[in-house]
């Protein structure tokens, strides 16, 4: 069903952009069925690995599947807004207008640019961004701590070894007082991706590297994967929490499971369970893989929800339907409650859909602040 609605778009555009103009038979036809072909991206992509979630071609291909996939969606908006105007046009004195072949080939060119630059934003190594947050009472040895926050890096073949590499790099390079990652490592299965998450074992920090899983590890053997992290020297927070210490003060880093979980047989998100046993007195940091849940976090006292799932919605515009999907929290900060709710545009994002317009990748250094 999935292929069939991806054709949608393809017919649209072949229909109302390729067919109308005044070119020879052949070159259209030879034109529709490339469309037709790049529109079912995801099929080839199961069929190289059995999963819709790891293309398994080399990276080049991937990503002038994922910019000439995104072309089509991105050329189909703007023809049915084209068509849309023209239609309007019918009920105004002098109406009318029609839609020239200049405008349907100008439109098809606009297209091919935003998306190959799109493309490019999605697949460069993220660029820091600053994020400073206010906790009520936090302890003073914990003034100006430093958190690298790191979510759907998605390494695969679009975002490989080489990648992961300058992403480790860049992270040690800010010295922060501790990593979080927030889910979402890999696409693909644990023969294919092992190389290409290496470079992650090298990630430092003072106070360690902590993370939980996110939905996408759920599709490929959960288990055996966060072994491999935890075996990387990775602290997995799976339904549980550590406290970290400066001096007397403290502070609680707590995880819970992604909420897909219990739909494909494994423990759901127990913030309960995750923080049972935890100081009453220190203010809590909370990986939640999906933001969705903010509101009962922030109801159990969290002051600090890390989650990513989003990719900031990739492309301005998507993000509000991609909100609509988790709650209302798409990208950047938000107050809920008592509770600082930071949702990550993410540091990578899954290869079936690799562009950002508007919404760029990230690496995010947050500091703590004090606030009475």
């Amino acid at each position: 069903m999935i292929h069939l609605i991806f054709s949608l778009p393809c017919l649209y555009v072949v229909t109302r952009g390729v067919w109308p103009l005044p070119w020879p038979l052949p070159l259209k036809l030879g034109l529709a069925a490339l469309l037709l072909v790049a529109s079912q991206y995801h099929l080839w992509s199961r069929l190289s690995s059995g999963s819709v979630f790891s293309p398994e071609f080399p990276r080049p291909i991937v990503m002038l599947f994922s910019g000439a996939f995104g072309a089509i969606i991105l050329l189909a908006v703007l023809l049915f807004a084209l068509d849309a105007v023209a239609l309007a046009s019918l009920a105004l004195p002098g109406g009318g207008w029609a839609v020239s072949s200049a405008w349907r080939i100008g439109a098809a060119l606009a297209v091919a640019v935003l998306a190959a630059v799109a493309v490019q934003q999605a697949v460069r190594v993220p660029p820091l961004k600053d994020v400073t947050v206010a906790v009520r009472d936090l302890p003073p040895g914990f003034e100006g701590y430093t958190i690298l926050h790191l979510t759907d890096l998605h390494i695969s073949r679009l975002f490989p070894a080489t990648w992961a590499q300058a992403v480790v790099s860049r992270a040690n390079g800010l010295g922060t007082d501790v990593i979080l990652v927030t889910g979402d490592f890999i696409d693909g299965s644990f023969a294919a991706r092992q190389a290409d998450v290496e470079p992650l074992r090298d990630l430092t920090a003072r106070d360690g590297v902590w993370a939980i899983p996110g939905n996408h590890e759920y599709f490929f053997d959960v288990e055996t994967w966060m072994r491999h992290f935890a075996g990387m020297g990775m602290h997995i927070l799976a339904n549980a929490h550590a406290v970290v210490t400066r001096g007397g003060d403290a502070l609680v880093l707590a995880g819970v499971t992604d909420r897909s979980a219990p739909a494909i047989g494994h423990p759901g998100p127990d913030l309960d369970g995750a923080l049972a046993g935890a100081p009453t007195d220190a203010p809590i940091v909370l990986l939640d893989h999906q933001p969705a849940n903010a509101p009962r976090a922030a109801a159990r006292g969290v002051a600090l929800q890390l989650s990513g799932h989003t990719h900031g919605g990739m492309i301005i515009g998507l993000d509000r339907l991609v909100a609509r999907g988790n709650n209302g929290f798409v990208s950047g900060a938000y107050q809920v409650g008592g509770m600082t709710l930071y949702v990550s545009n993410g540091t990578g994002l899954w290869a079936g859909f690799a562009l950002r317009l508007g919404r760029p990748s990230e690496l995010t250094r947050i500091t703590l602040r004090r606030t009475s």
